[in-house]
């Protein structure tokens, strides 16, 4: 014979879910946004290299002695990192602007999952109260 699972009160079922499984879901939701919007970017990778060679341009040195040489290689590869560093910034900040933004978004929508039942039951008593 197969047991039923405990009776439980749907209201009490309801409110489970409501106010804890479902929080856990879009808090995991957007937990995955963070991540994804992370790694998208590339930021800690993007941070680690931020003074490496623009697209590996650089130039090596010559052999021999030639204070030119030596001087307009090291000016090249000078702007060449110069240039990576700046480029890797620009999207670092953009990554980070986004991430805050999905941060925000997420906070926005918990919040308005949290408190969608008293604003339904507002609704109601103030689509009434209009009516009447």
């Amino acid at each position: 014979m197969i047991e039923a699972s405990p009776k439980r009160n749907i209201f009490l079922k309801l409110l489970v879910w409501h106010f804890y499984d479902a929080p856990k879901g879009i808090l995991k939701a957007f937990k995955n946004f963070l991540v994804f919007n992370f790694n998208y970017f590339s930021i800690g990778l993007l941070a680690k290299t931020l003074f490496s060679h623009w697209r590996r341009y650089r130039e090596f040195y010559p052999r021999g002695f030639d204070i030119k040489r030596y001087f307009s290689v090291f000016v090249g590869n000078m702007i060449s990192r110069i240039l990576g560093a700046l480029v890797r910034t620009v999207v670092i900040i953009i990554g980070l602007v986004i991430e805050v933004a999905i941060f925000l978004a997420g906070l926005i929508v918990f919040l308005v999952w949290l408190f969608s039942p008293i604003l339904l039951i507002l609704g109601f008593y103030f689509g009434l109260k209009f009516l009447i």
